[in-house]
């Protein structure tokens, strides 16, 4: 391996082919042709002194050396980015894009007059909001540039600053029978009709694992996977659901819902706000994050 002369073109090829651990499909994403993808990884992998891609048959797989040129590439990409970006605050502090990660569910549905306010007092800025359950994931690789979601282990390369817990509550129609409790248990909702997110979303698998863990289930007579549509539903009497209690806080919209405490035990989400240690943050990212903080912080106290 003599002089290096990698480029971040080359680094992006090589990223496409990684991700898609397909050449056609890289190609297609890149706007190229597949010969001249090829061409390129076959001059990188010349450069770095070792192959980057093993051809087994159809398949493509990346070597122990892709593996740990991905990593690296994925910082330089990333120190790229940064120093437009702090080109371009230099210019104007106005411009510029903040990526926000939020689990699906109720809180991406929260969240929306946060955004609004963000928006105008920020005009010049592209707010883009994804819902994933992959919070963390989409920090760690850069796609993001702030995450909110459930508290995870600590973690070095991260920024975590918890949110807050937040108990779970059962949102019933006020002319329930359940309206007037003081709180309920989760064992007796066994018996009343209840409609959830489907398995497999972050609040389901919550309250399932709660259920589980003391020997019962929870039986639905509908799943849905909006917060609105649950909302909706329970407004129509069609059954009770089981949700954080922020989510009716926030919304006046349904004044036939009452939120009823649910005593131990009883499942609680830890909240936190993350994003990547070592990189630029733009002040219209640290606006946002502090924004975020706020919201939470109001919605625990």
């Amino acid at each position: 391996m003599k002089g290096w002369h990698m480029d971040t073109r080359h680094i992006t090829y090589f990223m496409a082919v990684f991700d898609h651990l397909h050449f056609t499909k890289a190609a297609e994403q890149l706007g190229i042709s597949q010969p001249t993808l090829s061409q390129q990884i076959q001059l990188l992998e010349a450069e770095v002194g070792m192959p980057l891609f093993d051809r087994i048959g159809k398949k493509v797989v990346a070597t122990e050396a892709g593996t740990l040129l991905y990593q690296y590439g994925m910082k330089m990409l990333q120190a790229e980015r940064d120093a437009k970006n702090a080109m371009k605050e230099l210019l104007s502090e106005q411009r510029g894009t903040v990526r926000l990660a939020v689990l699906p569910s109720d809180l991406d549905f929260q969240l929306v007059p946060l955004f609004v306010e963000f928006k105008t007092l920020y005009p010049e800025i592209n707010l883009k909001a994804f819902s994933t359950i992959f919070v963390r994931d989409e920090v760690l690789s850069h796609k993001v540039d702030i995450g909110i979601g459930l508290r995870g282990p600590a973690d070095k390369r991260l920024i975590q600053i918890p949110l807050g817990d937040e108990p779970y509550e059962l949102f019933v129609h006020s002319d329930s029978e359940l309206a007037k409790r003081r709180e309920v248990t989760l064992k007796e909702l066994t018996k009343h009709a209840l409609v959830m997110y489907p398995k497999g979303y972050l609040g389901r698998d919550l309250v399932d694992d709660v259920c589980k863990e003391h020997g019962f289930e929870l039986d639905t007579v509908m799943d849905v996977g909006s917060a609105t549509s649950l909302l909706q539903l329970v407004e129509a009497g069609i059954g009770a659901t089981i949700q954080p209690r922020g989510l009716l806080k926030q919304h006046s919209a349904w004044p036939n819902i009452v939120s009823i405490p649910i005593s131990a035990p009883a499942p609680v989400r830890h909240l936190e706000l993350t994003y990547y240690a070592d990189r630029f943050v733009t002040k219209a990212q640290k606006q946002l994050s502090e924004w975020l903080i706020d919201f939470f912080k109001s919605r625990t106290n």
